[in-house]
């Protein structure tokens, strides 16, 4: 594994060779522009700063087809103590990690004695699914949000995972049946330090499983807002193949699940412990299929542009007869959307998020659009309501609806409409 950065700044630094497999071979894609990290939310009222912002460039290398940002940035400013997202806030991660770790269970034959551990797991929804099949859990996670797992009586270690962490904790608690990375794989640096720890975690046969985000699912629904900085690498299943197999780990499984607007999900293990499912190859054909990579970037590169124009002319439209529009929803990828798209709060009055979210009170990222409870949507009714979770739509305008909102919703992406 090649080191993929050269000298820069002391909080970030380009890329300049392939974070898997360290090829020179890589072709800017798309650029969204200088993005601030989407996760560091100023409190309303503040003094306006000086606030950092970094190039949100998507770079593909020609030699193992991974897709990448050209920029790493330093976790520690993307990942604060302090960090406002928590998992168990989601309903559909509750039913997707529970979903998983039935599957798991089917699938290893896993018992009672089979200790689950969890890279990134945040407030301990997906160790908490484990634990209410009975077995051993066990969570590593470096943000505050490792106090609510405590409390829920979840172990969890406060820190980064890296293979050191990894010698420790296993010293602690004993190597995973399974260890698990749901949407924190492709967030990680040293790629190659983080597979090796978890390589201390399983011994000689246990299985490690991951959930991205899949880089098919956002070509083909244009889900540039997806890119940022916590987001290094976008993986298909052949890119990620190739960095687990470079590591001795074969890819016996995989499926396309439905969180953030589109996973994969993969099952790895040592070489020859396990036996590879038709999913595999499968998947396989059918990324093939679609043609060289590099071809489907440039088009998605024309895709974003087009969609960037479309929703700003339906918001002057909208905003020229003097309507209101209420973002719904505070999620990350809303902050690429707004800051690549312009939108301020001349065009966004305010962003609702529900009840209890650590995220109200606070400005959009980059903006100075306040993010209020969702009670303002009911109480104001503004004219429109822009999604920012578009990609679970069809489930949140009923929701919406039926909560008392009688406006009219603007879905962004991928084709930007009203509803």
């Amino acid at each position: 594994m090649t080191d993929a950065l050269t000298a820069g700044t002391q909080s970030s630094q380009p890329v300049t060779h392939c974070q898997v497999c360290g090829s020179t071979d890589l072709e800017s894609q798309l650029f969204l522009g200088y993005l601030p990290p989407v996760n560091t939310m100023h409190p309303i009222g503040s003094v306006l700063s000086e606030q950092p912002a970094y190039p949100a460039e998507l770079m593909h290398c020609g030699n193992c087809d991974l897709t990448q940002l050209g920029l790493i940035v330093d976790p520690e400013i993307l990942f604060p103590p302090d960090y406002p997202y928590t998992s168990g806030t989601t309903k559909i991660l509750h039913e997707n990690f529970a979903e998983m770790a039935a599957e798991a269970t089917e699938i290893l034959g896993l018992t009672s004695d089979d200790l689950i551990v969890d890279i990134g797991s945040n407030d301990g929804t997906l160790l908490s699914k484990y634990k209410d099949l009975g077995y051993p859990v066990h969570g590593i996670e470096p943000t505050d949000a490792y106090k609510l797992a405590v409390a829920a009586d979840i172990p969890t270690t406060n820190d980064f995972f890296t293979a050191d962490v990894a010698k420790r904790v296993v010293s602690e608690v004993g190597n995973a049946s399974v260890i698990t990375a749901c949407n924190c794989f492709a967030h990680i640096e040293n790629v190659g330090n983080i597979i090796d720890g978890i390589l201390e975690f399983i011994g000689d046969d246990g299985v490690f499983i991951s959930e991205s985000h899949y880089l098919i699912s956002l070509l083909e629904t244009l889900q540039y807002d997806t890119v940022y900085h916590e987001h290094l690498r976008y993986y298909s299943l052949r890119s990620i193949s190739y960095l687990l197999e470079s590591k001795g780990l074969e890819v016996f499984h995989a499926k396309r699940i439905p969180t953030h607007g589109g996973s994969i999900r993969v099952y790895a293990a040592r070489k020859g412990t396990q036996t590879v499912r038709p999913s595999v190859a499968e998947m396989l054909a059918a990324e093939d299929a679609r043609g060289p990579m590099r071809d489907q970037l440039a088009t998605f590169r024309g895709q974003v542009v087009n969609s960037k124009l479309e929703l700003n002319k339906l918001l002057a439209d909208v905003k020229r007869d003097g309507s209101r529009v209420f973002g719904v929803s505070a999620p990350s990828r809303g902050s690429t959307l707004f800051n690549y798209c312009g939108l301020d709060d001349q065009i966004i009055d305010s962003i609702v998020e529900i009840k209890g979210s650590k995220k109200i009170g606070k400005y959009l990222p980059g903006t100075l659009i306040p993010v209020d409870d969702e009670a303002r949507l009911f109480d104001e009714q503004p004219e429109y309501a822009l999604l920012l979770a578009w990609h679970i739509a069809d489930d949140l305008i009923p929701k919406l609806k039926q909560f008392g909102y009688n406006g009219k919703f603007i879905v962004p992406l991928p084709t930007p409409r009203i509803v």
